[in-house]
């Protein structure tokens, strides 16, 4: 028995090795929690920035030729993602001057309305290949390999 908080010398140590068993399981949630809410992040952006491109395209002037309209959708795709180093050159999005997926916008004949013309944005980027954070070892396990985004938009 136990009196006034002195240990027996069975008890001495045993905190420690609760303690050596438990943390791995604990930092393994903390890392988890981190990683996952990073890439649900990511992942809004992406989103954003395709559906701001599109819109971006759709909404210039009607004076702006095919090619300025793309400009307008990869520039308000590449102000989205800005704050993760990732840009949308040309055919390619870049993290950090490196090709981590693809990038389309192009301006073609609407599916819905062929009467009509359409701004298409399309990001898609290879996530576990090229994650924003450095990867956690069992993390990696949960996470998407690719995320993609597509938003369409009626260009006037």
């Amino acid at each position: 028995m136990v009196r006034g908080g002195t240990r027996t010398a069975r008890q001495d140590g045993a905190a420690a090795v609760e303690f050596a068993l438990v943390a791995p399981l604990l930092l393994l949630l903390v890392f988890g929690v981190i990683s996952y809410g990073y890439m649900l992040s990511f992942r809004q952006a992406m989103s954003q920035g395709a559906a701001e491109g599109a819109r971006a395209a759709a909404v210039a002037p009607s004076s702006y030729t095919t090619d300025q309209k793309v400009t307008a959708a990869r520039n308000a795709v590449n102000q989205a993602l800005g704050n993760y180093s990732v840009s949308c050159v040309g055919t390619n999005l870049l993290r950090s001057g490196v090709t981590a997926g693809t990038c389309s916008v192009a301006i073609a004949t609407c599916t819905s309305n062929t009467a009509k013309k359409c701004a298409t944005v399309t990001l898609s980027y290879l996530y576990k290949a090229n994650s924003p954070i450095p990867s956690f070892p069992g993390v990696g396990l949960v996470l998407p390999t690719t995320l993609s985004y597509t938003a369409v938009a009626e260009v006037s």
